[in-house]
């Protein structure tokens, strides 16, 4: 039971890292004029249809937030999708760590898309 415990705040830690990497890395691409947006990763619900067997049991969903001042078209919020998606480690990363739904929102409007992440692992 114990190793179970140790484990399960293991994950919370790594899940805590990888949220805080993604942010500072967005940052920084975003204040040196590589990324026209500036982008922040959070926990959030997801979907409890894109549930597997790694799932985190509460908060399975990995929500990126563009900051652009107005709203996004489906087309920009799926091409930031697809550049997440397009990372086969950060990919990978999500699911062991628990994440089963991609989210992606604009910071105006309240229209999003979202991916079942185990779709987009590579298996051999």
């Amino acid at each position: 039971m114990w190793n179970r415990i140790a484990e399960w705040f293991r994950d919370r830690s790594e899940r805590t890292q990888l949220l805080r990497s993604f942010n500072s890395a967005a940052r920084e691409a975003f204040v040196a004029g590589i990324a026209p947006t500036l982008l922040r990763a959070k926990v959030s619900k997801g979907c409890s249809g894109y549930r597997h067997q790694f799932s985190d049991w509460l908060k399975s969903g990995f929500r990126i937030q563009a900051f652009t001042g107005c709203r996004l078209t489906k087309f920009e919020i799926v091409i930031i999708g697809e550049t997440v998606l397009n990372d086969d480690v950060l990919v990978r990363r999500l699911v062991v760590l628990g994440f089963d739904t991609l989210e992606i929102h604009g910071d105006v409007g309240d229209y999003g898309c979202r991916w079942q992440l185990k779709d987009y692992m590579q298996l051999n």
